[in-house]
């Protein structure tokens, strides 16, 4: 258990200076065409300021991306009283407690670390669960919580989203002139270079993204299927819940592929087989059923 929390601490790290030195790369190269050496240190600036931002800030980014609501405990004192109950018996402050409006089962967990957090169901979860399943999964999303895998996760989901964003800029201002240059030579040039880097993130960066989110180890879920079966000492719980949830072929209508490594089962109901099988964030829900079965 320390062995996870330690490694994801470092890999956080680890994501973190490697997104700042894409930054400044792309503002190396910036600086090297248009002569000027001031985009270079505004570049890793810009990047440091995206970092800060990512950490402080991505819980609340992913959760107005996926459209989630504080969870009111009048409306929903099960869920509620449940995390508040596997909390304490963690030893782990009470994580914020959300909803979405959707009747896709499912549920994750986000923050930048125990004190931060945040779980995260669908309504169609909290409908569909008795209280065995429902404490089942929420023990699953507080292992995660209590590895700081939410933190490694959460990293991972913003900054995938913003290599997109800036593959879409660099597409658009290569095509259109982001720029103005000393004389139309030059902004040709520019033009070119930002239209060719924008074509190279747009057909590397699905990739990219899927492969990161794979290398997200898919021992993670296992590991947290069993410690949130500790946690609750009822592994059919989390089994039953899990076989509800593949039973359950309706996409979550919120999620992306930037967020669904998040959640505890792939909330866009894509089945891997093949090649597709490597870029698969989540293990099979069959495996993962058949392992808590035997313990």
């Amino acid at each position: 258990m320390y062995e996870q929390i330690s490694g994801n601490i470092w890999r956080s790290r680890a994501l973190i200076l490697v997104f700042m030195a894409f930054f400044a790369g792309i503002g190396y190269v910036f600086a090297r065409v248009e002569d000027n050496i001031l985009i270079l240190p505004a570049a890793i600036a810009f990047a440091m300021l995206m970092t800060v931002g990512s950490y402080y800030y991505s819980d609340k980014i992913v959760l107005g991306t996926v459209g989630a609501r504080p969870a009111d405990k009048e409306e929903f004192p099960h869920y509620v009283n449940a995390v508040e109950g596997l909390a304490l018996a963690a030893g782990l402050p009470a994580p914020k407690t959300y909803v979405i409006d959707d009747p896709a089962p499912n549920a994750f967990a986000t923050g930048r670390d125990p004190e931060h957090a945040v779980i995260c169901c669908t309504t169609g979860l909290l409908g569909m669960m008795d209280r065995t399943e429902l404490e089942g999964v929420l023990a699953h999303e507080m292992s995660h919580v209590k590895n700081y895998d939410i933190r490694f996760m959460m990293l991972v989901a913003v900054m995938v989203g913003a290599i997109a964003l800036l593959a879409d800029w660099f597409w658009w201002s290569g095509r259109f002139g982001g720029f103005r240059s000393r004389d139309d030579r030059d902004n040709g040039q520019l033009g070119m270079i930002l239209f060719l880097i924008g074509l190279a993130l747009a057909i590397l960066a699905p990739i990219s993204a899927m492969l990161i989110q794979a290398a997200i180890s898919r021992q993670r879920e296992y590991l947290a299927d069993a410690s949130g079966a500790m946690m609750t000492r009822f592994p059919d719980g989390l089994a039953n819940a899990l076989q509800k949830i593949a039973a359950d072929e309706e996409p979550l209508q919120s999620a992306n592929k930037a967020t669904a490594h998040l959640f505890i089962s792939n909330p866009l109901r894509e089945h891997g087989g093949g090649l597709n099988s490597l870029f698969d964030t989540h293990p099979p829900i069959e495996e993962r059923i058949e392992r808590l079965r035997a313990m």
